[in-house]
């Protein structure tokens, strides 16, 4: 059976912040579709610079180098080499301009390349990837905040970290050396029906993730749900922007 995306996305500023610093992008080319949300940091307008090179710079790399006969394996190699690129990128704006100096951003991003039955995902920080699948919610990525690195260490528990003061420190993000040579990608085989979220912490760092699941459940059209999960993110109190992309699996056309 042919598969398509049925896609929908939202960034809101917020109710505290002066600048938006989550860029978001939808690159729809003829064979290929990759979805990306960035969280910036750095200050000033400096982590809007970071999060927008980002989502620029990763289709760019992927648009240049993956073919649709490129293999699965030369394929992650691909994407994580493009995630290397706009790290480079973007540390050297840093060195080159004072201002710039210590920006840089979160990503996470799917994609999907016209006529496959399953999608490649890569992240760097602390921007989620959930996949919705038989009601069930499943958070795919994996935070590189300190407290993470806690609970990993069996130091803290998955409860504490919600609450932690380390909860948004992150120790690798796009800007800075950990990246190395790029994340873990995954691949996910679809089904028709797969539902998969691109979000921010603006978003996850307030509504819990049986809340995200019960909205999206009650909101099938991914417009609407993507725009109402940036209000429920406000109405729950959010300080943050608040940026996501729904992306639902439908049959193709």
């Amino acid at each position: 059976m042919a598969l398509s995306l049925a896609i929908g996305k939202c960034t809101l500023l917020g109710n505290y912040r002066e600048n938006n610093e989550d860029s978001i992008e939808v690159k729809q080319f003829p064979d290929l579709t990759v979805c990306l949300v960035a969280d910036g940091m750095g200050g000033q307008a400096a982590g809007e610079i970071a999060s927008k090179r980002a989502v620029e710079v990763i289709p760019r790399e992927l648009r240049r180098h993956l073919q649709p006969q490129t293999t699965h394996d030369a394929a992650k190699a691909i994407i994580r080499k493009a995630v290397v690129q706009s790290n480079e990128e973007i540390l050297a704006m840093g060195a080159l301009d004072r201002d710039l100096k210590n920006m840089g951003t979160t990503i996470v991003f799917t994609v999907w390349r016209k006529g496959s039955s399953i999608m490649y995902l890569a992240s760097v920080g602390d921007s989620r990837a959930y996949l919705i699948r038989n009601n069930t919610i499943k958070q795919l990525t994996v935070d590189h905040s300190l407290a993470q690195a806690l609970v990993e260490a069996k130091t803290i528990s998955e409860e504490e970290a919600r609450e932690h003061r380390f909860r948004n420190v992150l120790w690798k993000y796009l800007g800075s050396k950990e990246v190395g040579d790029g994340p873990e990608v995954q691949v996910i085989q679809l089904h028709v029906g797969d539902k998969f979220l691109l979000c921010t912490d603006g978003l996850t760092g307030v509504v819990p993730d049986d809340k995200i699941l019960q909205f999206m459940l009650e909101h099938p059209d991914v417009q609407e749900c993507a725009d109402g999960l940036g209000q429920l993110a406000l109405d729950s109190g959010s300080r943050d922007n608040v940026s996501c992309i729904v992306i639902e699996v439908v049959e193709g056309r």
